[in-house]
């Protein structure tokens, strides 16, 4: 159990938020509104130095330790009840070095400003598809975006990190640090410790892509989704699609006579040659009988963040994951009945395309897992704060998700919910679970951050964490 917190926290530069402070509620706040905690303070960092303070205080204080970068997981556990919030806001510089192909990001850095000053020299690395997601969250699960059938996964373009362990001290994982330490960092979340500044490395897209969905009814989604999967099969590495079953938003970017009904959405995201990319897409484009076709030549800053409204901070989010080896025709089937079946206009399952740059990486050379998997399916259960939708909503998913089962080889980290320690380690595999737990035993013996997708020492592998 946490211990009462003192008020503050001795070296501490930056601001420590209470609840007896006027802006205590929105400081605890995140991106999913479903997760309502209230932690005993809120370290607001200004530095490394800061969160080096911040992780003493609370070890002297026996405090339940939360670490906040973007505060995008949908699980939630950038905050905590009766603990400490390490709030990495506050860090938010990104550096660039365009002759070096290379970037820094401070750890509460978010990909819309990430985006925006590597944008500047024309170049990018894999990020989130939402603007305000955080960089440190995304990268430490993997990282899976419009750029990774090309250039791989976030986790594949980070080169260093440096991190603060749970003693306290500042190591550095990469070149002139443990190469062994950002294997782990490449997927293994948030358990090693706080990292507090990222290096990545930058390829040059230029500063427009070919991108934007096609749209096609509902009812003509299995045959659509049949020729995608082929398609998805044979595309270049250039490609990048993601596709949506869902309810088409009120957004100008869409005719007006579509809003409110059901389709299947297919986006894409072709990062080389516009002329090229239009050949490759054409015969997507003809398939079918699609109600709006968005493909041309759109900036890229633009396109990452053109799911910002679709997925608000406050909302009510509850997500089933796993990786497929494919889209049988049984999967796809279900996927289109229980989407015909949505309540909320809200919910929506998405279907990333993956293979490419990601499937060329050895499986055992990150702890980013199941390489060889070909989608990943997202169940979204969405609904609103005022709404009394919660348990039909997350019923709804559970439901798709098991009727899934049949067809899952995994599961992607950074989609989990608190689904267990089962899930945990079916997300790595047992050999990589052991790998990570040894990793665990070196930095996190006592597993000081624990509130994330837990990796328990291996020491304690047998004995519940408090």
């Amino acid at each position: 159990m946490s211990a009462i917190a003192p008020r503050t926290i001795r070296g501490f530069r930056g601001r420590v938020i209470t609840a007896v402070d006027a802006d205590y509620d929105a400081a605890r706040r995140i991106w999913n509104g479903a997760i309502d905690r209230r932690p005993a303070m809120i370290a607001q960092c200004v530095g490394a130095d800061d969160v080096i303070a911040a992780v003493r205080h609370a070890r002297e204080n026996e405090l339940l330790v939360s670490v906040r970068g973007g505060g995008h997981g949908v699980g939630g556990h950038a905050v905590n009840d009766g603990g400490i919030v390490i709030d990495l806001a506050n860090m938010r510089s990104v550096r660039v070095a365009p002759q070096a192909g290379r970037a820094w990001a401070g750890g509460g850095a978010l990909w819309g400003e990430f985006d925006h000053e590597t944008q500047a020299f024309g170049l990018a690395t894999t990020g989130g598809i939402v603007t305000h997601t955080g960089v440190a969250g995304l990268t430490l699960g993997g990282g899976i975006g419009w750029l990774m059938r090309r250039h791989g996964t976030t986790a594949d373009n980070l080169t260093r990190a440096d991190v603060v362990t749970a003693d306290g001290g500042l190591v550095r994982a990469g070149e002139g640090g443990d190469a062994e330490l950002l294997w782990g960092l490449r997927g293994g979340g948030g358990n090693f410790g706080v990292v507090t500044s990222f290096e990545f490395a930058l390829h040059p897209i230029g500063t427009t892509v070919l991108a934007g969905p096609v749209v096609w009814a509902m009812e003509d989604a299995p045959e659509v989704l049949r020729f995608y999967r082929e398609f998805a099969r044979e595309a270049p590495d250039e490609l990048t699609t993601i596709a949506q079953l869902r309810t088409l938003p009120p957004f100008p970017a869409f005719p007006t006579q579509l809003h409110g009904r059901k389709v299947l959405q297919i986006g894409s995201v072709w990062a080389g040659s516009i002329e090229r990319g239009e050949h490759a897409l054409a015969p997507l484009r003809a398939c079918g009988k699609p109600l709006f076709d968005g493909l041309g030549p759109k900036p890229y800053v633009a396109v990452q963040g053109a799911n910002d409204k679709a997925v608000p901070h406050g909302w009510h989010y509850y997500w089933k994951s796993c990786e497929v080896a494919g889209l049988a025709d049984a999967a796809i089937d279900t996927l289109v009945e229980r989407s015909l079946a949505m309540r909320s206009s809200r919910s929506y399952t998405i279907i990333f395309q993956l293979g490419g740059a990601v499937a060329r990486v050895g499986e055992d050379e990150t702890a980013y897992s199941y390489r060889h998997a070909a989608f990943n399916i997202n169940v979204n259960a969405v609904w609103l704060p005022e709404e009394d939708a919660g348990a039909r909503e997350t019923a709804w998913a559970r439901d798709l998700f098991d009727r899934l089962k049949p067809h899952q080889l995994g599961v992607y980290v950074n989609f989990l919910m608190d689904e267990g320690a089962e899930r945990v380690r079916q997300a790595y595999g047992a050999t990589k679970y052991e790998r990570l737990a040894a990793l665990k035993d070196r930095y996190d013996p006592g597993n000081v951050f624990r509130m994330n997708q837990n990796i328990l020492p291996a020491a304690k592998a047998t004995s519940p964490s408090c």
